[in-house]
């Protein structure tokens, strides 16, 4: 899964932790890189808990739960893409040519012929 603000790829860390972050934004589950979260107030982008404010949100299996005091909710779906330009299903907008590059990849593995 990309940056949601960049679209840079995450790749696995040397060792310890990953740096990247999670959040939410519009009911979806979202990575922030460790270049953006440099910039300016990267968590005023994300979703924020209605109990207590906080942005350490997850998102799973249709609901949200706040990382910091437990309070979950229903996800809210949505159609094809939402006011904040996210695609609810499928890859998002701009994929970078991910969906090649994996076609490719698969093709080089499988030796198929193009």
């Amino acid at each position: 899964m990309p940056c949601f603000r960049c679209g840079a790829r995450q790749t696995d860390p040397s060792r310890g932790a990953s740096p990247w972050r999670r959040g939410v934004r519009a009911d979806r589950q979202v990575l922030v890189c460790p270049g953006c979260q440099s910039g300016r107030d990267w968590a005023a982008d994300l979703d924020g808990c209605a109990a207590c404010g906080s942005t350490a949100l997850v998102s799973r299996l249709g609901e949200i739960e706040c990382r910091d005091c437990g309070h979950t909710r229903e996800a809210v779906p949505a159609g094809p893409a939402d006011s904040a330009g996210l695609v609810r299903s499928g890859a998002p907008p701009g994929d970078g040519g991910l969906s090649e590059e994996v076609a490719a990849a698969l093709t080089r593995v499988l030796r198929r012929r193009p």
